[in-house]
């Protein structure tokens, strides 16, 4: 729902429970960028991102966290491993939109951004 408030909702997403799952969909899809957070059963956010930084075929994915973790020590850990980005929860579509524009550039954008956040909770 916030992909799609943040003007992407004519885009193929795919949805993983947790990182394992997210990494078996990548065996058989290909993804412009993974969206993840931090706190997830299996496989945690974390984990996931290393896991996709040390295969030659999605090591270059941009991986972005979405989470409550947000102290200064968590978001360098996160980058450090390769993380393209980091928003905190509560966020809105908008500063989606503007971190998914800044790592994919405007092509990946369609025209039919709501900003609005009526019906959504974050």
């Amino acid at each position: 729902r916030t992909l799609k408030a943040a003007g992407y909702g004519k885009s193929e997403l795919l949805e993983a429970a947790n990182g394992q799952e997210a990494l078996e969909l990548m065996k058989n899809s290909w993804v412009d960028m993974v969206m993840t957070d931090y706190n997830m059963p299996v496989m945690n956010g974390l984990a996931l991102i290393k896991a996709i930084k040390k295969e030659d075929l999605s090591k270059e994915i941009p991986v972005v966290v979405i989470s409550t973790e947000g102290n200064d020590a968590k978001i360098k850990e996160f980058m450090d491993c390769g993380a393209a980005g980091y928003i905190t929860k509560p966020f809105t579509a908008e500063a989606i939109r503007d971190l998914i524009v800044t790592i994919l550039g405007e092509a990946n954008y369609e025209e039919n951004f709501d900003d609005s956040d009526e019906g959504f909770d974050f």
